[in-house]
């Protein structure tokens, strides 16, 4: 059953009936409380909690929570606009029961992600998840389109036990080597356990390149579900890390220098059943709208990035030559092109073709960085865009006349370079509404104030332990 409802005072329709059965069988588990989770502005993850025999009273009447937490910083100190930032106020949290789920690693608990409306019964205009699930609508009204969606979480694993604040790697040996994985082989098999228990499917779960780095790649939701499971993924990465005595770190950049985490977006077109990025006449059998949905999204790559690289931290990331995908270029498996287009394995691309975005990282609230990145690709299929000239090997190479023959542009190289190419984009701030719109460019702003005079290591240090 999907909900696709708004919440309305009094509930959803049937969520009423569903809560007997869901409370009981939360008992039966031993869960005595219920994680009601969303992600705020500047990417943080931001919860109230409720006694599971509340359960009814919250998917009627919601949880009171203030508005002000749309303009937080990372750092918990507010910013404002217009709109937003007051003391005033109050909004109600209303739990989505189609994701509610006891959690493995979190006895005890459950975890439901929530939309906010306000206590009048209106959506609020500055809460993601509304806006990812109207989006998603939208092209389906408008294109006949259903989307696939998946976030891949990229993750370093620390001793619990270092001194507080610092990074010390709780592993040692090469990327994606053997000899990490056995040194953490009993903490990420009890990730798999838990991954299994909560229903979520695993594709891959391995070493990655930087020191202590690991990776999980999930399998494709709707672009709602899949943002909800990208939170999931994270609360259950760091409770289970915390039982084996282990602390981890979501941030862009762990370290002022080397490779940081990153949180790839893989994206799909469907019309009835059918996979747009497969068996077409374009290139690498990808459908005319596909093509466009993709030049949509590649033409919008700069102002998207004070979306899906909010924090200072995401800067020393986005660095050329370390596969994060700083330039506007696309290319087939060109993992240093910031789209990727993928066509799956032969007998398989049916079902695998996607496209991949790069220059994201998990400080980015997963919910705008998907309902943006379709709003691009849905512009570029309206206006029909065409692909430009494929790239391939590292777009660093070009000097700056071909690069600019070739329209391959650096990405932003800083939060206010992004917030200005974002405050000039009319399609993405039209799409989340001028009261989104606006706190996305305020928080940002106020992120960039609050690291202003600071080396790059005293900001990795900032952001280390806050996503």
């Amino acid at each position: 059953m999907t909900t696709l409802a708004d919440p309305v005072p009094g509930g959803r329709p049937g969520d009423l009936r569903r809560v007997a059965a869901l409370t009981a069988g939360l008992a039966a588990k031993g869960v005595r409380g219920i994680v009601l989770a969303y992600v705020d502005t500047a990417g943080v993850g931001r919860v109230k909690t409720i006694p599971t025999a509340r359960l009814a009273a919250a998917v009627s009447w919601g949880v009171g929570m203030s508005p002000v937490f749309d303009t937080f910083l990372a750092g918990d100190s507010i910013v404002t606009t217009d709109v937003l930032g007051s003391p005033d106020g109050d909004l109600r949290l209303y739990p989505d029961l189609d994701r509610l789920v006891a959690l493995a690693g979190q006895p005890g608990w459950a975890w439901a992600p929530v939309d906010r409306i306000t206590q009048e019964g209106a959506r609020h205009p500055g809460c993601a998840r509304t806006f990812l699930r109207r989006t998603v609508a939208g092209a389906a009204a408008r294109h006949g389109l259903a989307l696939k969606a998946a976030v891949e979480v990229e993750w370093t694993v620390g001793l619990g036990s270092a001194p507080a604040g610092e990074f010390v790697p709780a592993v040692s040996g090469p990327a994606y080597g053997a000899i990490r994985q056995v040194e953490l082989s009993d903490y990420t098999a009890d990730l798999l356990a838990a991954f299994d228990a909560q229903d979520v499917d695993v594709d891959q779960l391995h070493p990655e390149y930087a020191a202590g780095q690991f990776e999980i790649s999930v399998g494709a939701l709707d672009p709602v579900a899949a943002a909800d499971r990208s939170v999931l993924v994270r609360q259950t990465v760091r409770a289970v890390a915390q039982r084996h005595g282990l602390r981890v770190s979501f941030s862009p950049a762990v370290s002022a220098e080397g490779v940081g985490n990153g949180g790839h977006l893989h994206l799909s077109c469907w019309r009835e059943g059918r996979n747009l990025h497969a068996g077409g006449e374009g290139r690498y059998g990808m459908t005319g709208e596909a093509e466009s949905f993709a030049a949509g999204v590649l033409a919008r790559l700069p102002a998207l990035t004070a979306v899906t690289a909010p924090s200072p931290a995401s800067y020393l990331r986005l660095r050329p030559s370390q596969w994060a995908g700083v330039f506007t270029a696309w290319g087939r498996e060109t993992r240093e092109a910031a789209l990727r287009v993928i066509t799956g394995t032969a007998g398989r691309r049916d079902q695998e073709a996607n496209i991949e975005v790069k220059p994201v990282d998990l400080a980015a609230n997963p919910y705008l960085a998907l309902g943006c990145v379709i709003a691009a690709g849905l512009d570029g299929l309206t206006r029909s865009l065409a692909l430009p000239e494929e790239i391939t090997g590292d777009p660093a190479r070009y000097g700056p006349d071909e690069a600019a023959a070739l329209g391959v542009r650096r990405l932003p190289q800083s939060l206010p370079d992004a917030v200005e190419e974002f405050r000039a984009d009319q399609v993405l701030r039209n799409a989340l509404g001028p009261v989104l719109a606006d706190a996305v460019s305020a928080v940002r702003l106020g992120e960039a104030t609050a690291v202003a005079g600071l080396d790059d290591d005293r900001v990795a240090a900032a952001y280390r332990w806050v996503y």
